[in-house]
């Protein structure tokens, strides 16, 4: 494929992507980061035996690259969705505080 066609597909796929995540109600947003963290846990995978099967310098550079970048986006995934998960469980319960009469 010809890089003009190549740069048409990944801009309408950021148009989709963004249209297509926006449009998701803030109840679904958990589910669907716990399934894109599983996705980008198989990515990390597959970067990680590329880095070990690579002969060429310049591939063992762009697969280490790719194992920091997918290594850096699972993590982020479980950061945020730790921080969601923390919005939907409330505030505790006060203790009612304990007076002590002075005697």
């Amino acid at each position: 494929m010809d890089p003009v066609t190549l740069l048409t597909v990944v801009v309408l796929s950021v148009f989709v992507g963004f249209e297509v995540v926006s449009k998701v109600s803030s109840t679904l947003h958990t589910p669907l980061m716990s399934g894109a963290n599983a996705i980008h846990g198989i990515i990390l995978i597959g970067a990680i035996i590329v880095a070990g099967q690579a002969g060429d310098p310049w591939l063992l550079a762009v697969a280490l690259l790719a194992v920091v970048l997918a290594t850096a986006n699972l993590v982020g995934g479980f950061v945020v969705t730790d921080r969601m998960l923390h919005m939907f469980r409330g505030r505790a319960p006060r203790r009612p505080e304990s007076k002590v009469d002075a005697a």
